[in-house]
């Protein structure tokens, strides 16, 4: 029997773990979805390849799982690994979107497996001023009216929330993204023996999207 995370590195799986970890629940296992579609409807998410960075600094074994991330299809690797791995107890990040949290519970429902999903319905600023005080988390893309590429690789703090609460009052964005607009990266967190260092990092800017790409991470001691 496998407790398992989705896990991106971004801020709500992230955050979700910690949440389960704080209730007594001890995680075994991240997954990490790798689609070879970056349109993936399910598990886009840039620097995934630097999760492992996270997975060492939190001590969870970790299991990357290829997708082709094809709309729908890519739900069968999903449920493919959680059948490979044993999972009878899920945590995601899930906050707003029905669209990914429908078609996970379709899944554990079916495999009897215990879905957690601690960030459901989470008051957005609530999430973010727990972000800023407690993690230390970066921008690492952008698709959505009125966030640029000054957005890009910029950390989650207090000027940051008043910036997205603009745009959430100007733009009507998700402040927490969970319609896309933007997707985040973790590089310190409470359960995270070290914390990760940014070497070498490069901005993709297109009018109108971006992606903060690392080329190069490290893990050093927290201070």
């Amino acid at each position: 029997m496998t407790n398992a995370c989705l896990y991106s590195g971004g801020k709500d799986s992230t955050m979700a773990l910690h949440k389960a970890s704080e209730r007594g629940i001890n995680i075994d296992l991240l997954i990490s979805m790798l689609p070879e579609n970056n349109a993936s409807y399910m598990f886009h998410h840039p620097n995934m390849n630097f999760t492992r960075l996270q997975a060492e600094a939190l001590s969870i074994r970790q299991e990357f799982v290829n997708t082709k991330g094809e709309k729908e299809k890519e739900l069968l690797d999903l449920e493919n690994a959680f059948k490979n791995f044993n999972v009878k107890l899920l945590v995601t990040g899930a906050t707003y979107s029905r669209y990914q949290a429908d078609r996970i519970r379709k899944i554990t429902d079916r495999l009897e497996i215990e879905n957690m999903a601690p960030l459901w319905h989470v008051d957005p600023l609530a999430e973010l001023n727990e972000l800023s005080e407690k993690y230390e988390a970066i921008i690492s893309s952008v698709s959505a009216e009125g966030l640029d590429d000054s957005y890009l690789g910029e950390r989650i703090d207090k000027k940051m929330i008043a910036r997205l609460e603009k745009l959430n009052k100007e733009h009507g964005i998700n402040m927490v993204f969970e319609g896309g607009e933007a997707e985040s990266f973790v590089l310190n967190a409470p359960l995270f023996k070290k914390r990760i260092k940014i070497k070498k990092a490069r901005k993709e800017w297109d009018g109108t999207r971006g992606t903060f790409i690392i080329e190069d991470a490290e893990l050093i001691k927290k201070d």
